[in-house]
């Protein structure tokens, strides 16, 4: 081979993208990719352990005044009321913007709603939050009622109520894997590490006002748990 066509077949294998004839290894070009590792995103990366939660009432509520909860809150913490030895366990999603229970109107309507069911009031039950704290975007997203649901759970394993009243969308699918739609109107169980608990799923009492059919609909959820606690 001349060196012109030397040159001339270099060239036209540099321009097909050639641009070595040696490499340090040899490669075998039949050999498939291997399947890259899933990525692991940086929340998952950088998870905190999940804290050991302690195994008495009185030991729980004073652990809930600060435990790590899976997203920045503000405002102060709402501690459990009542009685925790009552029989009925209620537990609404979390604190109002004004750190109470309900907002407005809505509470004097819950005082109202316990007195129908047979004379109850807040000191002969035991007054919970799935959240004890508000979410600093003020809502509570799905992604966080699995650790929520953990912590509810073993709280009401604790109670281990004779009935627990659920209120509102958060609680209905952290605690029943369900929406408010479908989870109310019908007896329901939670499982906790003490066994399941029956359960009834309500409207909260802000969603009451002037709507009848709605009143209609939370008086029957609550009949169903004076059935529970006969």
């Amino acid at each position: 081979m001349t060196s012109e066509l030397a040159a001339s077949a270099l060239a036209w294998w540099t321009e097909a993208g050639v641009d070595t004839l040696v490499a340090e290894e040899p490669r075998n070009w039949l050999r498939q990719k291997p399947i890259a590792a899933p990525a692991v995103s940086e929340p998952e990366a950088m998870a905190a352990p999940v804290e050991a939660m302690p195994d008495t009432i009185d030991s729980f509520r004073a652990w809930l005044a600060t435990a790590t909860l899976p997203f920045p809150t503000i405002g102060a913490r709402l501690a459990p009321a009542g009685d925790p030895f009552a029989g009925l366990m209620v537990m609404v999603d979390m604190p109002t913007q004004s750190g109470g229970w309900f907002e407005g109107e809505a509470d004097p309507l819950f005082d109202r709603m316990l007195g129908a069911m047979n004379g109850l009031s807040r000191d002969k039950l035991y007054l919970a939050a799935l959240s004890p704290a508000c979410p600093l975007n003020g809502r509570l997203d799905a992604a966080h009622a699995r650790r929520l649901g953990e912590i509810a759970r073993h709280h009401i394993g604790l109670v281990r109520p004779r009935a627990l009243l659920l209120f509102g969308e958060a609680c209905a699918l952290a605690l029943l894997d369900s929406s408010i739609a479908s989870a109310r109107g019908r007896r329901q169980e939670v499982d906790t590490p003490a066994g399941p608990v029956p359960a009834v799923a309500t409207i909260r009492p802000e969603q009451i006002a002037g709507r009848a059919p709605i009143r209609k609909m939370v008086w029957e959820d609550l009949q169903r748990v004076m059935e529970e606690l006969k």
